[in-house]
């Protein structure tokens, strides 16, 4: 599996869109510093995600993914691929023993496929959108992530690269 996390708050990035000919579309834009972190472990072969929404991005929030990835996944061996961010290789984290983790190569996002996911919930869910509260951010992260876990062909489009796939296989 790969994992990585999402920042998502109420700071809005207004981009293009879709209007009737004629007509200008009016986008609000906000700048609140308020975020939370979407956590996520794909399986490119299956389609399947893992997911939780966790208030920061340290070691102990961290441990709590890895848990309860564990917990889901309780008679896998998992070889869970991730970044280099220093809450994956600080002193206090902790490893499930079903787990064994693989660091990918420093700044090399475009290897991990789960990043994948939150250009999709930014560009389905949260585009020239502006939220009254982090708990509506919230909100539309449980919805959008329910989606992606619920629709395993489109993670496999998603996530599912032909390097990926034969080293999955071989």
């Amino acid at each position: 599996m790969f994992e990585d996390e999402g920042r998502f708050g109420r700071i809005s990035d207004p981009s293009s869109c879709w209007a009737p000919r004629g007509t200008r579309p009016i986008v609000h834009k906000q700048m609140v510093r308020e975020y939370t972190y979407a956590y996520a472990a794909v399986d490119p072969k299956e389609g399947e995600v893992d997911s939780l929404i966790l208030p920061n991005m340290y070691a102990t929030t961290m441990s709590v993914f890895l848990r309860e990835l564990s917990q889901r996944h309780p008679d896998c061996y998992i070889l869970l691929v991730m970044d280099g961010a220093p809450c994956h290789r600080a002193g206090d984290l902790k490893i499930p023993e079903n787990i064994c983790i693989a660091e990918l190569p420093p700044y090399s996002p475009e290897l991990n496929p789960a990043e994948h996911l939150w250009d999709s919930m930014r560009e389905n869910d949260f585009k020239n959108n502006t939220f009254m509260s982090m708990e509506n951010v919230e909100k539309t992260m449980v919805c959008s992530l329910r989606k992606l876990e619920e629709n395993r062909a489109s993670i496999r489009s998603m996530t599912g690269f032909p390097w990926i796939l034969g080293a999955l296989t071989a």
